[in-house]
């Protein structure tokens, strides 16, 4: 026994040695493959960036900026705008999707001599990295909080919010939930209410022809990893909901689970997979029907051209708020499940699992009933405000119009400043070997 003991440890430092090993030589072939890359792009003309997009993060994460491409794309039509990347790999990959140029600072004294020749005006920030803090040194610029998505989660409340000169939230939820939760925190002065643009870059094309009939997109999250988050409704409403909408014959599925669906629960991957058999079947029995089973890349349509959307207790419902249409929410079946009702989910259209075969019914009702078309649009004005097409954007330019007329007052005010450096000695410049892996 003393032995095994001494071995399990022994096997687990060998384990991290190996992780650290392969984490090490794909930081140096990223950055081969980044450098060469980089020799043939195109170069930023020295002082043209108005607007810098600052993300740290490796590509676990790239979520989170792919969200706001559209709005930056349009956003670039008027104000030159880039990319700070401080990871290889997520360099590389940003450098094959990004609508607009990307710049690689993965050292401070890098990202120094960026700011140094840019001289950018607006940063904006998606998350909350740890190391945001080496780029809000430079004081003459506005850093800006823009996040990547709505929601009531406590996520939207951190008192990291108090960092930046501004913070671009989403409507009058948003400003209420930090005006509870943050002291002292100038909410008229910092928070700037935009909705949310990305919404209006949502509709792309269809892989169906309309038609007459209802089209519902459920998407569900996956199971979940305790019980506190299990949220996901495939085993317990899905395959009922799913079979009811498709023998209706007036009805297009939309499928979208979770890409992580089932990976823990055997019963949960056994329902996912009967859905998705479902749908085949039914498209073989009826070429025009055209249900979709979807586990595309993209995420957008989905949303926007739906007539009622299903879906769980995830950031999914926000989205759909945002473009203003019919939703239901399933009620997790498990009891020990965290369902926070302070805000939209304490008058949301609930599904519970007993409901599912009645998932027809509910359809027509949250499409008709007078009543809950009125809860709905009190709740989608109250998290986005306007939400009609290109409203959002609109409030988005504007928020970036007055901080760049904010900045013009202030340099005068500053002209004769003397800049000096805002590099600081202790930062640790390379610690890019170091990074956890990129693939995980």
């Amino acid at each position: 026994m003393p032995c095994f003991n001494r071995t399990v440890p022994l096997l687990k430092d060998l384990q991290t040695g190996r992780r650290v090993v392969r984490n090490i030589l794909r930081s140096r072939r990223n950055r081969r493959q980044l450098a060469q890359q980089l020799e043939v792009a195109p170069q930023l003309a020295p002082d043209s960036v108005r607007i810098a997009v600052y993300f740290a993060d490796t590509r676990v994460n790239l979520y989170q900026i792919r969200q706001w491409y559209a709005p930056l794309a349009e956003l670039s039509k008027k104000h030159q705008v880039a990319i700070i990347s401080r990871s290889p790999g997520t360099a590389l990959t940003l450098l094959d999707e990004s609508p607009v140029p990307v710049v690689y600072k993965r050292r401070v004294v890098e990202l120094e001599q960026f700011v140094s020749e840019q001289h950018p005006r607006i940063v904006l920030y998606v998350n909350q990295n740890a190391k945001n803090f080496q780029m809000f040194r430079y004081g003459r610029m506005w850093h800006v909080f823009i996040n990547h998505g709505e929601s009531d989660k406590m996520y939207m409340t951190t008192n990291q919010f108090k960092a930046y000169d501004y913070s671009l939230i989403a409507g009058q939820a948003a400003h209420d939930r930090l005006k509870r939760k943050l002291w002292g925190f100038d909410l008229a002065k910092k928070a700037i209410q935009i909705g949310r643009p990305q919404a209006d870059h949502f509709a792309g094309e269809l892989p169906y022809t309309p038609d007459d009939r209802t089209v519902v997109l459920y998407a569900p999250t996956w199971e979940g990893d305790r019980e506190a988050a299990s949220y996901g409704s495939i085993a317990t409403h899905g395959v009922r909901l799913v079979s009811e909408l498709l023998a209706s014959g007036r009805h297009r599925v939309i499928y979208r689970p979770h890409p992580r669906s089932g990976v823990v629960d055997k019963e949960y991957r056994a329902a996912n997979e009967a859905i998705i058999a479902a749908i085949a079947a039914a498209n073989a029995s009826d070429p025009t029907a055209q249900h979709i089973f979807d586990d595309g890349p993209t995420m957008g349509w989905q949303i926007a051209s739906a007539d009622v959307a299903i879906t769980d207790i995830s950031a999914m419902i926000y989205d759909r708020l945002a473009v203003g249409r019919p939703l239901l929410v399933t009620r997790p079946a498990n009891p020990n499940a965290e369902v926070d009702e302070v805000g939209y989910l304490g008058a949301a259209e609930w599904l519970h699992a007993d409901d599912a075969p009645r998932i027809v019914d509910a359809v027509d009702r949250v499409l008709t009933n007078e009543e809950a078309q009125k809860n709905l649009e009190y709740w989608v004005t109250r998290h986005f405000g306007d939400t009609k097409p290109g409203a959002a954007t609109k409030r988005f330019h504007k928020a970036i119009d007055k901080m760049l007329a904010d900045w013009d007052r202030h340099a005068l005010i500053h002209e004769g400043d003397a800049v000096s450096s805002e590099a600081s000695p202790f930062d640790d410049d390379d610690d890019e070997d170091a990074a956890p892996s990129e693939n995980d």
